[in-house]
């Protein structure tokens, strides 16, 4: 819980205004960027952040945040100017970096995203960064997560006890359901999430002023890497191949990321925010 509070308190801090581009409106170059979250069917957006924090302390608890109060901002701020780009910038975005050495990122419904060190440790610029953060903003944006928990209680709760599960934080139904949620990041999302996710990043990352090839260079770096690195396996696992995934945004992205490759990729701030880790 400590933990948690770290970066509730991290949040307090201003996020980057690094760019000026609120008025970039490459929202018309995509479909999936167009259309404004619709809630989810039974779940109010107070309790989606109740979720989220349930589920962010059990992610937690499985591993710290990095002991580093500097680079812990800077991945918090990167994050919320993000956020601020987006259909949902009100939320409580809350960004941290966890000390595990696999090679991944998460979102948890309501707006607390993590980065782990291991994949931290594999990017080169505030480019890449950002096109990870936005990656996870959109699954928060578009309720992936939370979709999928209500689906899974559905069938796994009666109706009275998934109601229950959602408004009561102490019981057992709500164990349950947080317990069901916690199993997406080992089970992963439908490969249509993901590929979402890829597409409306790129238009995040963009909209924030920074190279649209930041989430295409991890994708990259990822192709290039040892199958068979323990590091990875989780999040080949849970995630389509970064060949499917470049292939795909390749496909149905490319006009946006020719058009904007030119921007910001900051490798020397990046460099100097998270040298510790290096």
């Amino acid at each position: 819980m400590r933990a948690l509070v770290f970066i509730l308190a991290l949040a307090a801090a201003p996020a980057y205004a690094q760019f000026n581009l609120r008025d970039l409106n490459i929202n018309k170059l995509v479909d999936t960027a167009k259309n404004v979250v619709k809630a989810t069917s039974d779940i109010a957006e107070p309790e989606e952040i109740n979720i989220g924090r349930d589920m962010a302390a059990r992610l937690l608890g499985a591993a710290p945040l990095v002991n580093d109060a500097p680079l812990q901002r800077y991945v918090n701020n990167v994050g919320r100017w993000l956020a601020s780009q987006s259909e949902r910038p009100d939320l409580p975005w809350h960004f941290g970096v966890l000390d595990a050495p696999e090679v991944n990122a998460f979102a948890v419904p309501g707006g607390t995203v993590f980065v782990t060190k291991g994949l931290l440790q594999r990017m080169h610029s505030e480019a890449q960064l950002a096109g990870v953060l936005a990656h996870e903003i959109s699954h928060v944006l578009r309720k992936h997560h939370l979709k999928a928990i209500q689906k899974g209680a559905q069938t796994a709760l009666a109706g009275d006890a998934l109601q229950q599960a959602i408004k009561d934080r102490s019981g057992l139904a709500r164990d349950k359901l947080i317990s069901l949620g916690s199993e997406l990041y080992t089970r992963g999302l439908d490969k249509s999430d993901e590929f979402e996710a890829d597409r409306l990043g790129v238009v995040i990352a963009a909209r924030g002023g920074y190279d649209s090839y930041g989430l295409p260079g991890v994708l990259q770096t990822l192709q290039a890497s040892n199958a068979q690195d323990s590091t990875l396996a989780m999040m080949f696992k849970t995630h389509p191949s970064p060949t499917d995934r470049l292939g795909a945004l390749s496909e149905r992205m490319q006009p946006v990321l020719d058009q904007y490759a030119t921007q910001p990729q900051l490798p020397e701030r990046f460099a100097a925010e998270t040298k510790k880790l290096r």
